[in-house]
């Protein structure tokens, strides 16, 4: 076993024993890992209280050579997830995108861009400076980027065509984005996308600006978008997430 340091984002913690528990952590190093917390749940723990859900923390754990669970033997607090009192729109919000990175990561298999995109998601959704529903779609899509799922939003999925955006696009949501006139006909689950949605969902997948903190799109736009994207997130991952029923307010 060898000894490593981390910052990480505790993404699950399940109750293991009376003293211990196993947390999942998102390390910014590393990836994704499972470990075991030994005395994790007693009052005097060498953990600092930093094992809450979503908490930023720097970790030590011993990696184990075979399949089995790291061993966490320190963590230490840099931040908590704390949302504004009584927002539980900000609450859920986190806990979706801790959903996200449970599902879509794989163990060992670091990505510190994405991590980055996560600790400022959780950071702005502590605030109030940008509206939730904005940074829960900034996220997605980015994450979707960084993954390799990003749905193509400017060529044709299939041809590779650019679709100018029309007053409606065909979007695919099996094929993987929008579809010309041509690859259209015989898809499945296909569905008819504004020009106004697809070209706000174009804003947010721009990394190398933040125009997207200030761009308004109508409540209607905003609920297609949110359509498309919990459908598209759906499919990809193989089942509807958990969060999905609460999240209600992000198409608001």
């Amino acid at each position: 076993m060898s000894d490593e340091k981390a910052t990480a984002l505790v993404l699950r913690v399940v109750e293991f024993s009376e003293t211990s528990c196993v947390v999942t952590l998102l390390t910014r190093e590393f990836g994704k890992i499972g470990a075991l917390a030994k005395g994790a749940r007693r009052a005097k723990a060498p953990f600092d209280s930093a094992l809450d859900l979503l908490t930023l923390c720097r970790v030590v754990f011993l990696r184990k050579s075979s399949g089995g669970l790291d061993l966490l033997t320190e963590a230490r607090l840099e931040r908590r997830f704390r949302p504004p009192a009584g927002d539980v729109a900000r609450l859920y919000a986190g806990y979706y995108l801790a959903e996200l990175l449970l599902s879509l990561t794989d163990d060992y298999d670091p990505h510190p861009e994405l991590f980055d995109l996560a600790d400022f998601a959780l950071k702005e959704l502590s605030e109030t400076r940008l509206l939730v529903g904005a940074v829960v779609l900034r996220f997605e899509l980015l994450a979707l980027r960084q993954l390799g799922h990003l749905p193509s939003l400017v060529n044709c999925v299939e041809c590779g065509t650019r679709v100018e955006p029309a007053k409606r696009v065909a979007f695919g949501q099996l094929a993987g984005g929008v579809l010309c006139n041509q690859c259209r006909a015989g898809k499945r689950q296909v569905v008819s996308l504004s020009g106004t949605a697809l070209a706000g969902m174009v804003t947010f997948t721009d990394e190398a600006s933040t125009s997207w903190e200030t761009v308004e799109l109508p409540a209607a736009v905003r609920g297609e978008i949110r359509g498309v994207v919990n459908h598209y997130m759906s499919n990809l991952l193989g089942h509807r997430p958990r969060m999905h029923p609460y999240l209600g307010f992000l198409a608001q």
